[in-house]
């Protein structure tokens, strides 16, 4: 269901990510995993902003047959984060894949009115997450 590119060394446990790409779709996700620079390069080509990022997600055309879409994270926001939030890699990791999923499935925070925040609050609870990245967006 995942098929996974994973272009660092950021050691990672593909089952539980599997494990909540299930429980929303039936289709396959590409997830890249890649470093500050990549993850720069194409936010700038596919969004026109030159800066890094944690999460980006690419929703392919909805086909028969067709996969989900790609989600690209940042394995350094991932450490960064999880050091400075002091929970393990693996959890930030489960939290961007969410959004990334989330974002692939059509939910979009920027201008709903707390879908998104409200299904990633239930994603949280279900997988015993710590919060996530919307709910700390809206923290600072």
């Amino acid at each position: 269901m995942i098929e996974l590119d994973n272009r660092t060394s950021l050691n990672l446990d593909i089952n539980a990510l599997e494990t909540i790409a299930q429980a929303l779709t039936e289709k396959e996700i590409e997830l890249i995993i890649t470093d500050n620079k990549e993850i720069k390069e194409i936010n700038k080509a596919h969004r026109n902003i030159d800066k890094d990022t944690d999460v980006l997600s690419f929703p392919y055309e909805d086909m028969p047959m067709s996969p989900l879409g790609s989600i690209v994270i940042s394995s350094m926001h991932v450490e960064n984060k999880a050091k400075e939030l002091k929970h393990k890699q693996s959890d930030e990791l489960t939290l961007l894949f969410i959004h990334g999923l989330l974002h692939l499935l059509g939910f979009d925070h920027e201008v709903d009115n707390g879908q998104m925040r409200e299904k990633e609050l239930e994603l949280i609870e279900r997988f015993n997450l710590p919060k996530s990245l919307i709910v700390r967006t809206e923290e600072q």
